[in-house]
């Protein structure tokens, strides 16, 4: 009988290597330690808190106004939508109610929040699969929503607009024009990105049934958010539960079934379009009014337990906050949902090669400073 062939050493023997802390796939400082048999990957092992500041912990010493400053260093890129979760929650706390004026103009920026996230999910993404042309134009077309940003906040991606009771002040003159040239040209823009990235024979491969996870197995890790919805699970906030003037706009909640790193990345395309639908049903309709109701100039919420969630360009995001009466918090909780998106990479990833590591990571759209709070 002939001997048998020996597998390669290589596929006998396990190897632990680690990806990061610094490793441009991992989207910031966070270190995997991966098992690997082969290119096959055992075992993925995140070790986070390489950049955690403690925020939680800080809230309890500063006040209400200050918290919103330190939600921009979350995930940054959806610090207009968690300012707001923390003005929404003060707000329901105080019994205020703002202005349409502000409800319609907070929703507007959430929503330019979202497509700017996602466009630098798209050419983040791109570039990790092989793509640099997409960095490129993902960058060119998210500085038009930076400059919208700048124009009326002041900051770019660091916006702090948002305050209890309100507005920092009131829109720029050139708003409600700029934002529309921005939605005229991103209309005719986003179909370019199907073409050179969504349709390619080789990226859909690398996507396709790769880190797929069922709709039962979403909702008992709690995904939200783009990952969640990519398996069906309807838990959009805005449909749900929902604030500002989300009630007051039609748009669809994209969802699929099939779960993997392909559908987790056409939600993301997909909520692009809604965006802006929800945009253009308001940019035309801001009502007159305050952009800031009177507060005190101390702020003590009424001794007591207040929870608010919404939805950032990631999932749901909760703030939590215990007030015991005095003008700092007893207690506040972020409920990240980074932090929970981390937590199954290890499910989805147990199987596939080290290269399909990289494609299941990027498809989460982690922010790593949101993980290390």
């Amino acid at each position: 009988m002939e001997e048998a062939v020996k597998a390669p050493v290589a596929e006998q023997e396990e190897y632990v290597i680690n990806m990061g802390p610094q490793h441009p796939s991992t989207h910031g400082v966070l270190r995997l330690v991966v098992s690997l048999r082969g290119e096959i990957v055992r075992n993925v092992e995140p070790h986070i808190g390489y950049i955690h500041r403690g925020i939680e912990k800080m809230c309890e010493s500063i006040t209400y106004p200050q918290i919103i400053h330190l939600t921009d260093r979350m995930d940054y890129l959806s610090a207009h939508i968690n300012n707001e979760a923390v003005c929404l929650a003060v707000e329901k706390a105080l019994g205020i109610e703002v202005s349409d004026r502000v409800k319609y103009i907070r929703t507007i920026l959430s929503e330019l929040t979202r497509i700017q996230s996602h466009q630098l999910f798209w050419a983040t993404f791109g570039m990790d699969l092989g793509g640099l042309t997409c960095f490129f134009y993902g960058l060119r077309d998210r500085e038009m929503v930076l400059d919208i940003f700048e124009e009326t906040c002041g900051g770019r991606m660091i916006v702090s607009y948002n305050c209890p009771g309100g507005l920092m002040n009131d829109i720029h003159p050139n708003f409600q024009n700029r934002t529309k040239e921005f939605i005229k040209y991103f209309r005719k823009t986003l179909p370019e990105y199907d073409r050179l990235l969504t349709g390619n024979v080789i990226f859909q491969e690398r996507l396709r049934n790769i880190g797929t996870v069922t709709r039962e197995q979403a909702i008992a890790w709690g995904l939200t958010g783009p990952v969640g919805r990519a398996s069906g699970f309807s838990c959009d906030v805005r449909k749900h539960n929902p604030y500002s003037a989300y009630d007051r706009v039609t748009f669809n909640e994209i969802l699929y079934k099939e779960g993997d790193s392909f559908h987790r990345y056409k939600v993301r395309m997909d909520e692009m379009w809604e965006s802006m639908n929800i945009i253009e049903q308001l940019i035309d309709n801001i009502p007159p009014g305050a952009y800031a109701e009177k507060m005190k100039p101390v702020i003590k919420l009424p001794e007591g337990e207040y929870f608010q969630s919404v939805e950032t360009a990631r999932g749901e995001l909760g703030v939590y906050i215990v007030s015991d009466g005095n003008k700092n918090p007893y207690r506040v909780k972020f409920r990240s949902p980074n932090f929970v998106h981390l937590a199954p990479l290890n499910l989805m990833s147990k199987g596939a090669k080290i290269a399909d590591l990289v494609a299941i990571n990027g498809s989460l759209d982690l922010i790593i400073p949101d993980i290390d709070r």
